[in-house]
Order: C-alpha cells, then sequence, then structure tokens
C-alpha cells in the first residue's frame, strides 16, 4: 500500500466519491484504470492522452491518505494518533481493498468530555473500532467500472 502525498492526489481522491461513514469518519475512493486497459504501443505511435489518473498515480497499487483537520481535532498529538490509528488498521484491510486512492477523512470531533486526554487508550480504541467497521463497509462496497477521471 502506498500513501498519498501530493495535494493534487487529495484532491484526485476526493473528487472520486464517497465509499463508506461512519459517525466520524469518511472514506472516499477514486478508481483506477488497470493497466490493462490501456493498449501498450510503440513510443512513435500517437495515441490517446493519458489519463489524468495516470500522471497522479502508479496505476498498480492500492494508495491511502489520510486527512486530519485542526478543525476537528485541535491538538497535534491527536491528530497524529488519529493518523496512526488510519495507517494501521488499513495494513489489515490492504488486501482486500479494490486497487484504487483512498483517503480517510476525519468529518467531526471526538467529545472532549468523553476524551479527557489528548493521546489516552480509551481515544486509541474508539479510533480503531470506527476505523475497522469504515473499512469493512468500503471493502462490502462494489466497485465501480469506470474510472472516474
Amino acid at each position: 500500500m502506498q500513501r498519498l502525498k501530493t495535494r493534487p492526489q487529495f484532491q484526485a481522491a476526493l473528487a472520486g466519491g464517497t465509499v463508506s461513514r461512519t459517525a466520524h469518519f469518511a472514506l472516499h475512493r477514486l478508481n483506477l484504470p488497470q493497466p490493462s486497459d490501456f493498449p501498450s504501443a510503440p513510443a512513435e505511435c500517437i495515441g490517446p492522452a493519458p489519463s489524468p489518473a495516470q500522471a497522479l498515480f502508479d496505476l498498480s497499487g492500492v494508495w491511502l491518505g489520510a486527512m486530519v483537520p485542526k478543525r476537528w481535532a485541535r491538538r497535534a498529538v491527536t491528530r497524529n494518533a488519529i493518523k496512526r490509528q488510519i495507517y494501521n488498521v488499513s495494513e489489515r484491510f490492504g488486501e482486500r481493498l479494490p486497487v484504487a486512492a483512498h483517503v480517510v477523512r476525519l468529518r467531526t470531533t471526538f467529545d472532549r468530555k468523553l476524551f479527557i486526554s489528548a493521546s489516552s487508550d480509551q481515544l486509541k480504541l474508539a479510533v480503531r473500532l470506527e476505523l475497522e467497521q469504515l473499512f469493512e463497509r468500503a471493502v462490502l462496497q462494489p466497485i465501480q467500472p469506470k474510472a472516474i477521471a
């Protein structure tokens, strides 16, 4: 599994649409065309221009990014803990996810009255359980046949 690094990669994956939601997270997916969808031809042949997905992503794998905005997680410790949980849980589902670019986005805050510490074991457990639900739903979601360009 490869990580999204650039802003255009994140924007493209977010534009792909929401695949799954939980109370605090949303998973966005941009389906990538399979390498077999593009005929291989000699360089001197003129053909169609490459798709934007080809330019942004290596089409041979699963891509993942995590967005944890300051708006929903004020403390850096909390943001980093949530991102670590996203990447750890995603590793377990990496084999079952389709070849696509995925972005996990925190869409609301965890109540600071329930989770007083910025990085408590209770918060990490709550995040992990919710992320497992998010990825489980995403794996069950049918794959659209065509990539969004």
